[in-house]
């Protein structure tokens, strides 16, 4: 036997999780680690710590302050350009917040995750490591009292303020994860900036090319656009066309549109002063004594007036750190012709430079430059309903301040959900109709001995456990955890869209909550019909749970209110629609090609539920009955309507044979092993919890004897969870 030690390589062959781990041996194993990834430990504040209770010590004042002086403080290491890192951290700012999309809820500054991979690699990204860098550290000095999330999205804000911009206030709020959100489909490429088009159907040729959803970027690595147009050409309609359908997948119209363009593109420059090839490796494939820096520029100091982040080089205006309506009067006021930067990205510059128009070196004295464009900047004036807007602002920019104003601070505060989440002193008054508001609850609570009347008058409607606990489920599993929308408060369910979903017309919900407003209204209890859904669901699990024999009581915390039609956007509420809903078996044909029990992780993710109260949930909505339609499909109990364990009992009963009845294997039926008949019918979200190794043996602990408690324990923990999702008054 040899004495000989490994190498660090042969050691790090031996151990890389990557080689070794379950996914790379079964890469279609259902996957459960998005609903373990909040561990406790996670933080190094620990699993108590508030953020909420953590900023309320912070004098927002004096960050600001140091943020203000921050800007001028020009770094050798990493200079300013013209002095001012303002433009810098306007970048950052939207890049952090601009990764959000409304289909799915998922990506925005809210989480801090631009420090982790893959974000903080990306090329759209580069040279934001350094904007971080500088930040810290104001980080250091204020500690557990501002998240990274909250002042990488401050410092942007405040920059517009530095340079006479006035904003239209700002939340704090975010709170830090501390590991990269590894749940994110970011596309199907395996190259960054891959151009074969693999997440479009169709050509601009035929006029039908879609981004597949929910991607919201046109390329692997970019926030947005092709600043070059199209796979680098540049072509300023079919940029249009990539521009519009972007930015409204993160719920931007034309108008948000091009005050954002204008807006930002008001500030700053583009880098690409040198050979690309001279930029090394992205901070995650930096060297370890490279500390997390990436982008490292080998042409001349590659510093400064050599840097190099997109490629293209120059400033949109004459007055890159000043707010003032340059950049339109620079862009209506000159011809364009595309030219190449000394990266080799292609770019737009005027055939003639007016007087006035040029530019002063960001870092030579004396030297001016030529204003410059991006193929997405000449988007603005080619597409006629972008041209129309940018010649209106151009004509009355006191519009342009207003309407930049709003589309800044929604971009900001897009993924944080509804305004009762905000913290802090520059919250505006203004509530805005993408925040989903609800109104203030007005008088007293309902009390204690009201809630009890109401409970027993509940149960003596003639409402089933099913029903009420449909209904409720109904109108709270909207809710996503990505950017905090949907859930119970505000009784949306019974207004448009949400009324004319066919998972709650096959639901039959409505019958119910009229039913329910006719005991509220009966009632001097001054509870919203929000509230009286979620007690009619609480009721309906204590109902099945007594017919099982458990006498329990189900928490119910009132205080929620009842929206109006007017304070939903329709448009984007669309996207909470649940076309997939494992828990009520539920699936719309042709939804999407996903597997059912990857949807149901992923549903359960966006509840904020744990694998056990998934398990628990699913399993005893199963035995209570709660199927969309009249379906028996996993039905696996001869007492329906009873919360009972039934359900994980007869899934892992090794007399029961189960056979796919479909060529899909969507469906199965369970034969008696000795006699061959038909004893159950089930679909794949009913199976997995009996062939994944992590769900059978939580299934199998349900199952055990003593085990209908454990599960009902977790049912009920899951079903508050879901309950109280967006109660943001409860929980911060």
């Amino acid at each position: 036997m040899s004495d000989q030690k490994p190498t660090h390589r042969e050691w790090g062959a031996r151990t890389t999780p990557r080689l070794q781990g379950n996914e790379h041996w079964w890469p279609d194993q259902l996957a459960l680690n998005v609903l373990h990834q909040k561990h406790p430990d996670a933080s190094p504040f620990g699993k108590d710590f508030s953020y909420a209770e953590s900023f309320a010590q912070l004098d927002v004042d004096e960050l600001s302050a140091d943020v203000d002086a921050l800007m001028t403080d020009s770094q050798d290491w990493w200079p300013a350009d013209w002095g001012h890192y303002g433009p810098f951290f306007i970048r950052m700012s939207w890049h952090a917040a601009g990764t959000y999309r409304a289909v799915d809820g998922r990506g925005g500054g809210g989480t801090g995750a631009q420090r982790f991979a893959p974000l903080n690699s990306w090329p759209d990204n580069g040279n934001l490591d350094k904007a971080r860098r500088l930040l810290w550290p104001i980080k250091k000095k204020y500690g557990e009292k501002i998240s990274w999330a909250d002042l990488l999205v401050f410092a942007g804000n405040r920059a517009l303020e530095t340079m006479g911009f006035r904003t239209f206030g700002f939340g704090f709020g975010r709170a830090d994860i501390w590991a990269p959100e590894d749940d994110i489909y970011w596309g199907p490429e395996t190259e960054w900036l891959a151009t074969g088009d693999e997440r479009y159907t169709g050509s601009f040729e035929d006029g039908n090319r879609v981004l597949d959803n929910p991607l919201a970027a046109v390329q692997m690595g970019l926030i947005y656009v092709n600043p070059e147009g199209p796979n680098g050409v540049p072509d300023a309609l079919k940029s249009a066309q990539d521009v519009r359908e972007t930015f409204a997948r993160m719920g931007m119209n034309d108008r948000e549109t091009v005050a954002l363009t204008v807006g930002g593109h008001t500030f700053g420059k583009m880098h690409g002063n040198g050979p690309a090839e001279a930029v090394g490796e992205a901070p995650e494939a930096a060297k370890i004594h490279e500390q997390g820096f990436g982008w490292a520029n080998k042409h001349e100091t590659g510093l400064g007036e050599y840097a190099v982040t997109s490629g293209l080089e120059g400033a949109w205006t004459p007055t890159p750190t000043k707010w003032d309506h340059s950049y339109l009067d620079t862009i209506f006021a000159h011809q364009w012709k595309v030219t190449k930067s000394p990266a080799g990205a292609s770019q737009w510059e005027p055939v003639e430079v007016r007087e006035g128009y040029w530019v002063p070196d960001a870092h030579v004295e004396g030297k001016k430059n030529p204003p410059v464009m991006s193929t997405a900047d000449m988007a603005m004036i080619t597409d006629p309903d972008y041209l129309a807007i940018a010649r209106e602002y151009h004509e009355k920019p006191n519009v342009l301040v207003d309407e930049f104003a709003c589309a800044w601070y929604k971009l900001l505060h897009r993924d944080m959900g509804p305004r009762a989440r905000y913290l802090g002193p520059q919250v505006p008054d203004e509530v805005l109709i993408w925040q989903d508001p609800v109104p203030e609850h007005e008088g007293p609570l309902v009390s204690d001995d009201q809630i009890a009347t109401l409970r027993r008058q509940i149960a003596e409607s003639g409402l089933t456990s099913r029903e009420l606990v449909s209904a409720a489920w109904a109108s709270a599993c909207t809710y996503r955890q990505t950017d905090h929308r949907g859930g119970a408060n505000g009784a949306r369910i019974r207004l448009e869209p949400q009324a004319g979903w066919d998972v709650n017309v096959r639901s039959g919900v409505a019958a119910v909550i009229d039913r329910l407003e006719q005991l509220r209204d009966a009632s001097d209890a001054n509870i919203s019909l929000a509230d009286m859904i979620v007690l009619g669901g609480s009721v309906g699990v204590e109902m099945a749970a007594k017919a099982a024999g458990h006498d329990i009581t189900v928490p119910f915390t009132p205080g929620r209110t009842d929206a109006t039609q007017e304070m939903i956007e329709v448009d984007t509420h669309a996207h909470l629609e649940p076309r997939h809903d494992a828990f009520r078996n539920y699936r719309q044909t042709q939804a999407t090609s996903i597997p059912a029990e990857h949807l149901m992780v992923d549903r359960a993710f966006m509840l904020d539920l744990s694998v056990p109260q998934m398990a628990a949930l699913l399993g005893g909505m199963r035995a209570i009955g709660v199927n969309v339609g009249e379906d028996n499909d996993g039905i696996l109990t001869g007492r329906p309507g009873q919360l009972s364990n039934d359900f994980f009992v007869n899934l892992v009963d090794m007399g029961t044979v189960w056979e796919p009845v479909d060529e899909a294997e969507d469906r199965f039926e369970g034969r008696d092993r000795a006699t061959g008949e038909t004893k159950w019918t089930a679909t794949r979200v009913d199976l997995v919890y009996g062939s994944n190794s992590q769900l059978r043996a939580i299934a199998e602990e349900y199952a055990a004897d003593g085990g209908e408690q454990r599960m009902i324990d977790r049912f009920v923990s899951g079903w508050v969870k879901v309950m109280e999702n967006d109660r943001f008054d409860l929980y911060r």
